[in-house]
């Protein structure tokens, strides 16, 4: 049964104004995320049939980067 989620989604347009490179608010963080996803072998690629066995090949790489980001030794001085 899906359960239903609080999120708030906010689309970031560009402006016809704009003119060559401007970064748009918050959207490096998505195109990040896509980015560290893509490295991924299994994710390279879009070839599953099942949109569920995207989702668990997308969330096991998280759970992966989460992981080793949590386990790596924090420098000297950073939070």
């Amino acid at each position: 049964m899906p359960s239903k989620l609080d999120l708030t989604l906010e689309v970031v347009k560009r402006t016809d104004i704009m003119e060559g490179f401007v970064v748009l608010p918050r959207r490096w963080v998505v195109e990040r995320t896509f980015s560290r996803l893509t490295h991924a072998r299994r994710l390279a690629r879009d070839d599953a049939t099942l949109t569920a066995t995207s989702e668990a090949l997308i969330q096991w790489s998280m759970i992966t980067r989460m992981s080793r980001r949590v386990a790596r030794p924090r420098a000297h001085g950073r939070r």
